[in-house]
């Protein structure tokens, strides 16, 4: 039960943002990925490496950043508004996560989710890593979410830990995991 939760719940952090009903002033993403086998760092203790799905996001364009820079800035996702589906299993975030959308002048752009999922009474903080085209994002961000361009992307793993590339890291008992993450997002 926990695997398969955690599974889900990585696939939306991975590509998660928060899950409203659509409206005409939401954002909507479809992400499929795969946590990449081996692990680019760490034992995998939840054994996570090679789990898929498919997640929707919907959020809000008029939600504010809660801190930016002149190339980033930092959402505060609600409980309960990232969702995700993993053979059958649907899950949401306990509590609030943290999305952080960077446009370096150098590099890919980013978005990077943060938080902790709880089972069974283990808490478990999580942070993933989407690695975007340069210049998917504007500096539009710095006000409220926007959609990514090009529409359809795809996500690639780093070959080495640390590298440029979309992960997943997760910490059990003090140990740390980063798992490689492949597949496509979509707006």
């Amino acid at each position: 039960m926990y695997k398969k939760s955690f599974l889900a719940f990585t696939a939306a952090l991975m590509l998660g943002l928060g899950t409203l009903p659509a409206r005409a002033a939401d954002i909507t993403m479809t992400i499929s990925a795969t946590l990449d086998s081996p692990a680019l760092s760490g034992s995998d203790p939840l054994g996570a490496a090679g789990g898929t799905g498919t997640i929707t996001i919907t959020i809000r364009k008029t939600l504010k950043p809660t801190a930016h820079t002149a190339r980033s800035a930092t959402y505060r996702l609600a409980a309960g508004t990232v969702t995700a589906t993993v053979d059958g299993d649907t899950v949401t975030n306990p509590s609030p996560f943290t999305m952080k959308i960077s446009f370096p002048a150098a590099g890919p752009d980013t978005l990077v989710l943060s938080g902790k999922v709880s089972e069974d009474g283990v808490t478990v903080p999580i942070s993933a890593t989407a690695s975007l085209a340069k210049g998917s994002f504007t500096k539009a961000v710095l006000k409220h979410p926007q959609a990514f361009t090009p529409s359809t992307q795809n996500l690639t793993a780093p070959t080495t830990y640390p590298g440029p590339g979309s992960t997943l890291s997760y910490t059990l008992f003090g140990s740390k995991t980063v798992l490689g993450v492949t597949g496509t997002a979509t707006d």
